[in-house]
């Protein structure tokens, strides 16, 4: 079932990514806001079903991303590339091995990573030039 879900975050970055070139001028902002909402959704699932101190947790990882994706809008597009890398350490550390197992589903963490390294590698691919930016 793994493998599954892994070729979903795979077909779900691609749509993403598809998406995100029509936008042009504005697909670093698309890309941004994308990392945005990742962990966000991580949100919804602890208000669904955790208690405070977890909402708390997914909380930080809002702010933590949203700092990277600010700082991907600023300065370099190194730093969305940065974000999207990092986030399958907080899909894996908490959400599928760690206690945060409790609330978020196994299939979403588990698309997430295929999804994030996938737009992390096109920015990166993507973005070369402005990187030392």
């Amino acid at each position: 079932m793994t493998t599954l879900w892994l070729l979903l975050g795979l077909f779900l970055g691609v749509a993403f990514l598809a998406f995100a070139r029509t936008r042009g001028g504005a697909e670093r902002r698309v890309l941004a806001l994308g990392l945005l909402v990742a962990a966000v959704i991580y949100v919804g699932f602890a208000l669904i079903g955790a208690g405070p101190a977890w909402l708390l947790v997914e909380m930080l990882g809002v702010a933590a991303y949203g700092v990277l994706a600010w700082l991907g809008l600023r300065r370099s597009p190194l730093w969305l590339a940065a974000g999207w890398a990092l986030h399958p350490a907080w899909d894996v550390g908490l959400h599928l091995v760690g206690a945060g197992a409790a609330f978020a589903p196994e299939w979403y963490a588990t698309a997430c990573i295929s999804f994030d390294l996938l737009v992390a590698g096109y920015i990166v691919a993507g973005f070369r030039s402005a990187l030392v930016t």
